[in-house]
């Protein structure tokens, strides 16, 4: 995240949403539904910046889950639905915040029964680059290999 780009517009979020519903019409997705990005826009006065999930090479998340749900699966953190509890010991210990609960009813994959959700740079459909870094208008979320 280029912080110095980021216009505080929230289309990563949208796009990040919409990405989840697995639909080829975005408005027809969103349309009078509440949106569960898993990327956040904050704004701090005159800067904005995006949270999501920086995919830790030592993730705390992953040896905090007490069920096993969270694995780390080519350098990406998943979550396993079916085994998440709902302990929110994921949430408490991201130094990032990047982990959220799940938002009741509001858009989610195919399948849903999500309690926590983050970034999974969209890996599970299958899109390629992350939505929120193909559709920012400014450029200002980048996708990168840190090594």
């Amino acid at each position: 995240m280029d912080e110095k780009w980021c216009l505080g517009c929230h289309l990563c979020e949208y796009y990040c949403a919409f990405a989840q519903t697995n639909e080829k019409d975005m408005a027809r997705a969103l349309k009078d539904r509440k949106i569960a990005p898993r990327i956040q826009v904050e704004d701090s006065g005159n800067v904005h910046f995006a949270v999501s999930c920086r995919h830790c090479k030592e993730p705390l998340c992953v040896k905090a889950c007490i069920t096993g749900a969270l694995s780390v699966e080519d350098s990406v953190i998943r979550i396993d639905p079916d085994r998440c509890v709902g302990c929110y010991t994921c949430v408490l210990i991201c130094p990032y915040g990047a982990i959220a609960p799940a938002i009741a009813g509001a858009t989610a994959p195919e399948g849903g029964g999500l309690v926590v959700q983050k970034c999974e740079l969209c890996l599970q459909n299958k899109m390629g680059t992350p939505q929120c870094v193909q559709n920012c208008p400014n450029a200002a979320i980048v996708y990168e290999d840190r090594g």
